[in-house]
């Protein structure tokens, strides 16, 4: 048994009943324990982490807890200089997303700004977990216990509620502004579109559009058709007012 002071920093304290916010924690370790699982034991998923110190000394998630340790935790916003050692994973090579059952306008709206992201309503937390871990997709989630699954790597919990915000917020902490390549993924299946000629695909038109509309793009996967109709210019305004969060104005 061990006793030690935790204090987490920025907003790992969104993790923590109202009582341990922004306090230093004395918590009692009741047997031998890394470090990465006492975090999770106080409500902090191990992928929200970047930075550790334990006695001003950095450490990584395999560091066992000793008596009187006083251990500081940080996310990635708010380590306070470069880290000695980071427990945050390697860079990514590109930005691809896996999504829990919670976020299935987010999915709709991330494959929208053209990012690949995985979403299926019937994905149970293994097979979330599964996917995330080999594919290398990261994992977003309002669950906070699926992202404390050992097989996740990458992953981040999304706090806001409302689409619009949840996509900024995802776009700021990812660093994704730059990346945004809108209406070149299907929205149904996450396939990528191509532009198709009108007459191959005449038949699978109402008369309406047949006869008013002349381009159109096809999912390469599913099939699925889409064209400028009366819903695009909402959808263009989206973008734009995400894409203009990036700088406030």
């Amino acid at each position: 048994m061990a006793h030690a002071y935790f204090s987490f920093h920025a907003e790992l304290n969104d993790f923590l009943p109202k009582a341990k916010k922004k306090v230093e924690i004395l918590h009692e370790v009741q047997q031998r324990a890394s470090i990465k699982d006492t975090i999770q034991s106080l409500g902090v998923p191990h992928p929200e982490v970047d930075y550790i110190e334990v006695n001003d000394k950095a450490v990584d998630f395999g560091y066992i807890v000793e008596e009187g340790d006083r251990i500081q935790v940080y996310p990635i916003s708010a380590a306070p200089h470069t880290p000695t050692i980071s427990v945050r994973p390697k860079p990514l090579t590109e930005f691809r997303f896996v999504l829990d059952i919670h976020l299935g306008k987010l999915a709709n709206s991330l494959r929208l700004l053209g990012f690949d992201t995985l979403y299926r309503n019937d994905y149970d937390d293994e097979e979330l977990a599964r996917i995330s871990s080999t594919e290398n997709r990261i994992l977003l989630t309002r669950d906070f216990g699926l992202l404390m699954r050992s097989a996740v790597t990458y992953g981040y919990f999304v706090r806001n509620i409302e689409v619009q915000q949840q996509v900024i917020e995802v776009l700021r902490r990812f660093d994704l502004f730059e990346l945004v390549s809108p209406f070149e993924r299907c929205l149904r299946c996450n396939g990528m579109l191509a532009s198709v000629a009108k007459e191959s695909i005449a038949d699978q038109l109402p008369e309406n559009v047949r006869t008013n509309i002349n381009e159109f793009q096809q999912c390469q996967s599913c099939s699925q058709v889409f064209w400028q109709g009366t819903h695009y210019d909402k959808m263009q305004q989206f973008v734009k007012d995400v894409l203009k969060s990036k700088t406030g104005k």
